[in-house]
């Protein structure tokens, strides 16, 4: 059975709250990358498989943003009606992006600092963290808000702790 690692998100609010916050975050912020994708001349390439057009790699962006888009949705609907299971994709995703997003920062760092842009890289270093431990907290307030479900859900419903103020 899995343990809850945070009570409480950002010291003040619910792990449900928390939760429901951290997928309209995923949403909107999928949405402006797929606005921004689409409508500016940004070039992407991927780090190991750099020979893929730039439009097959725009292309493969999108479908994930809205795979992003939809397992958000299926986790805040998770969330509000207190369905442990619909909240299980997130949690995988979530953790898989916060180690793919460590990982592309890190390298991407290293990219400008052989290039020879020094501050760049590591301002990309700076900021890049900072996101990443954003993404890592979200992960950690949705899963707690999993593990809870989950819990309530093994005990039944009639063995509830009563609700304590």
């Amino acid at each position: 059975m899995p343990k809850p690692l945070l009570n409480s998100c950002c010291l003040c609010q619910s792990t449900r709250n928390g939760s429901v916050m951290s997928g309209i975050l995923a949403i909107v912020l999928s949405i402006i990358t797929i606005v921004v994708i689409f409508t500016t001349r940004v070039h992407f390439k991927t780090i190991i498989f750099d020979f893929i057009p730039n439009d097959i790699v725009k292309i493969i962006l999108v479908i994930n943003l809205c795979m992003t888009i939809l397992i958000s949705l299926l986790m805040i609907i998770g969330a509000l009606k207190r369905n442990h299971f619909l909240m299980v994709p997130w949690v995988v995703l979530g953790i898989m992006i916060a180690i793919g997003l460590l990982i592309s920062v890190i390298y991407t760092g290293i990219v400008f600092f052989i290039d020879g842009y020094v501050l760049t890289g590591v301002l990309w270093l700076i900021f890049g963290l900072i996101v990443c431990a954003i993404m890592t907290y979200c992960w950690c307030v949705v899963y707690s808000e999993y593990a809870n479900l989950s819990e309530e859900n093994e005990r039944g419903r009639y063995n509830k702790q009563p609700y304590r103020r």
